[in-house]
């Protein structure tokens, strides 16, 4: 259900974004969704081959900066063997990555889920939840 959740909100960022910037051109809201798709699947298969050597340059200390860069670099990716979604320069794919790890957090605050609370990453009774 979580997985549901962050693909329709990561496509509405796209989609929203697309929108407002004029270097951003996404057709239609499916294709916004495949794009999230598209994300999400990148980045579990080939996000953590990038992340890792970049993480061992920085000494982890950076995770957080390399992890939008990588992502906004899958966007390039996608980008790059999709017609229906074009991003002109790498700063717009740095925005959408930054706005889509923005909502991501945002709903693993306010839903998380009962994997994220039983190994402690999230305490139930500060958010008021109960899993039976």
């Amino acid at each position: 259900m979580n997985f549901i959740l962050h693909l329709l909100l990561d496509a509405a960022v796209i989609f929203g974004l697309a929108y407002i910037m004029p270097q951003v051109d996404v057709k239609s809201f499916g294709t916004a969704l495949l794009i999230a798709f598209l994300l999400a699947v990148l980045n579990f298969f080939v996000g953590w081959i990038i992340r890792f050597p970049l993480n061992l340059v920085t000494f982890f200390l950076l995770t957080g900066l390399v992890r939008l860069v990588v992502t906004a670099i899958m966007l390039k990716l996608i980008d790059s063997f999709m017609d229906s979604f074009t991003i002109v320069g790498f700063w717009p794919a740095l925005v959408i990555a930054l706005a889509v790890a923005v909502a991501g957090m945002l709903i693993d605050r306010s839903a998380p889920s009962k994997e994220m609370v039983e190994s402690g990453y999230v305490v139930a009774q500060y958010v008021g939840l109960r899993f039976a």
